[in-house]
């Protein structure tokens, strides 16, 4: 039995948990590190007095960083391996958490923003190959669908840490909390998570058996005589592979979904605490929206996660992204009080963030080994442009005096597109 056959085949052991937890753990960095600079959005406004316009791109700054990370890193991910990838993010992300803590006008808080964006976008690309390739075939698709539970996660966790935080202390305690947070599981990665046995089989080093047995050794199973029968895979064709055409429709719509819908994803999380703060209430209290938000998201993920082991995924994304084209007009409509409001916003994240999530999903199906990494991250890297622009676009709509309800209804038109670009997606030959 090859080592391929050994993990997709037989029950997932305590090193392959391990792996699929801490990828868990660092989705949920991600998360916390994306939105801090929500948890922030009205300190910064009020401390700075910048315009709504200004705002928008403040929000979008980090997202523009993780289009560029996503597709740079993770080609690199597929030609140098999963685990320095995720090192290196690792320390880029918590020297910009850091630096934006020290940030003192617009134009040095988007720079480090930016760098930090670099990171995570790279990290996005990098731990969803690593969870399909630590999983068994049985797990695969709930695995992708939990890890990615951990963004809300984090959003929550981190989220309720910061709404304290920012009761007391001002918006650049948020950013040092993401960054001790994030420095933190460097040496958690160090120590625990080995390299991708897929990725180490296709890449056939010279000592590739010598470690991939020793990652056998470690899981309790036997070594295996050679490495399993396929072609030395090193990928220099890059792009090009992705738009062969065996692969080109496939990328081109998984792109196409996933730059509009998380427009609609990244609406609703970037501007509720700077809405719910211009409505009259507190920072803090506004914080705590934005993690119902993501508890709703959070509830989404699994749920998804639990569906498919009986529901195709695609069938579960287009009704998630359905819902949530629902769900942020009624959200737009404005609520009669915080609690309705949060509410809201929680049953918006449920199916805005389990659509995401589906994505990832698609993305480990539709795309081959050898191109995983490097085809997520061109999808995740093309579509992040989409989440820089929703920020943008929905603040030069605020700012030209539109009502919320309207903008609400123009940002929501991202997920129906993506739901009609999926039902035009086939089914992959495997899964």
């Amino acid at each position: 039995m090859s080592s391929g056959q050994i993990l997709d085949d037989l029950p997932m052991r305590p090193l392959q948990v391990t792996a699929v937890v801490i990828c868990i753990i660092l989705n949920g960095l991600d998360g916390f590190d994306v939105l801090a600079i929500s948890f922030s959005a009205p300190g910064i406004a009020a401390e700075w007095g910048i315009s709504r316009a200004e705002l928008g791109v403040v929000l979008a700054m980090e997202l523009i960083g993780m289009a560029f990370g996503s597709v740079l890193l993770g080609g690199v991910a597929d030609r140098f391996g999963r685990r320095p990838v995720i090192l290196g993010c690792l320390i880029v992300m918590t020297v910009g958490m850091f630096l934006a803590s020290t940030a003192n006008s617009i134009n040095t808080l988007l720079t480090f923003r930016f760098l930090t964006g670099l990171g995570i976008g790279g990290m996005l690309a990098t731990i969803n190959a690593m969870v399909a390739e630590y999983s068994s075939a049985k797990q695969r698709n709930f695995n992708v669908a939990i890890m990615a539970t951990g963004y809300p996660l984090g959003v929550i966790v981190g989220g309720s840490i910061a709404a304290v935080l920012l009761a007391t202390f001002d918006w650049r305690s948020v950013f040092l909390l993401g960054a001790g947070m994030t420095a933190f599981m460097i040496p958690v990665v160090w120590f625990l998570l080995p390299e991708s046995i897929s990725f180490l089989a296709h890449r056939r080093s010279p000592s590739a058996l010598e470690d991939i047995n020793g990652i056998l050794r470690r899981m309790g199973h036997s070594a295996i005589s050679k490495l399993p029968d396929m072609p030395a895979v090193v990928p220099r064709t890059g792009w090009r592979e992705l738009f062969s055409p065996e692969l080109a429709k496939t990328t081109a719509l998984l792109t196409i979904a996933y730059f509009t819908h998380i427009m609609t994803f990244y609406f609703i999380l970037k501007w509720i605490p700077k809405i719910v703060v211009d409505m009259g209430f507190t920072a803090s209290l506004a914080g705590g929206v934005l993690v119902w938000a993501n508890v709703g998201g959070a509830a989404g993920s699994l749920l998804l996660g639990w569906l498919t082991h009986f529901v195709k995924v695609r069938v579960l994304v287009i009704v998630a992204m359905i819902g949530a084209v629902v769900m942020i007009n009624v959200f737009g409509q404005g609520q009669a009080d915080l609690t309705q409001l949060a509410l809201i916003a929680a049953i918006a994240g449920f199916f805005t963030n389990s659509a995401v999530v589906g994505l990832y999903a698609l993305f480990v199906q539709h795309f081959p080994t050898h191109l995983r990494a490097g085809g997520t991250g061109f999808a995740i890297g093309f579509g992040r442009a989409g989440a820089a622009l929703g920020p943008i676009i929905a603040g030069v709509l605020f700012d030209a005096g539109i009502e919320l309800s309207r903008v609400a209804f123009v940002m929501a038109l991202g997920s129906l597109t993506a739901a009609i670009m999926l039902f035009l997606l086939r089914e992959p030959k495997t899964v």
